[in-house]
């Protein structure tokens, strides 16, 4: 079993290392780029999105309402361990508005409700939720009580309602984190273990990737929504 913790503040460093460890773990399943460890930029893109992650709980600030928010399944019989996290951005001019960032519950945990449950404690929150995500994964959020909107690049966004909110949310700059001398170094590093060819293809793979991602998103929209297209 678990409890949810909601956090407005950053976690203490013990559960936030727990919550960074997950998105390297379970990065191919809550990137936005679907990579896969065979892709040699898998390393920088796992660099990328965590440190986009830790940026996220260094800045939450509950006099802030616009700073990101967390959502924790803890260990019932060892609350010091993290189950899973829900991270979400509410909007700035929309108090009842909120994007969903990232979500992840630990593999062996799941199918035990957690994801629906902190799902639910971010609804309680800020019932207007909308997400973004591989069409791969939308039913999983439609089994939740999302509705498909529409194709967005190579996601698929859902709402828990019929429209999006005008709100806007706080979201990372991820070019500053792209452009640091960590990511320099990781690039380096791989240009070193792989060569410039084996970069250079895997890039290319990695746009077929998201070329194949956006047809695939339009495609259930068009599924969802057969009558308008």
């Amino acid at each position: 079993m678990f409890t949810l913790v909601h956090l407005d503040t950053p976690p203490p460093e013990s559960l936030k290392n727990q919550v960074l460890q997950m998105v390297v773990d379970y990065f191919s399943d809550i990137s936005p780029v679907s990579l896969t460890p065979s892709n040699p930029l898998y390393q920088l893109y796992q660099y990328v999105i965590g440190y986009e992650v830790h940026l996220y709980l260094q800045a939450m600030d509950a006099t802030q309402a616009s700073s990101a928010r967390l959502v924790l399944a803890l260990d019932d019989e060892d609350p010091s361990q993290v189950r899973g996290f829900a991270l979400y951005l509410p909007s700035q001019d929309d108090a009842e508005a909120a994007t969903l960032a990232y979500l992840a519950v630990q593999a062996s945990h799941r199918r035990n409700g957690i994801a629906r449950a902190m799902l639910q404690r971010v609804i309680e929150q800020r019932p207007h939720v909308e997400v973004a995500c591989a069409a791969g994964k939308a039913p999983v959020f439609e089994a939740m009580g999302f509705r498909v909107l529409a194709a967005q690049g190579p996601h698929v966004l859902l709402n828990t309602r019929a429209h999006r909110s005008n709100g806007m949310v706080a979201v990372q700059n991820l070019a500053p984190i792209f452009e640091s001398r960590e990511v320099r170094q990781i690039h380096a590093y791989l240009v070193q273990q792989h060569g410039k060819k084996a970069l250079s293809e895997a890039e290319s793979k990695r746009d077929r990737l998201l070329d194949q991602m956006a047809y695939q998103a339009e495609m259930l929209v068009k599924e969802r929504f057969p009558t308008i297209h």
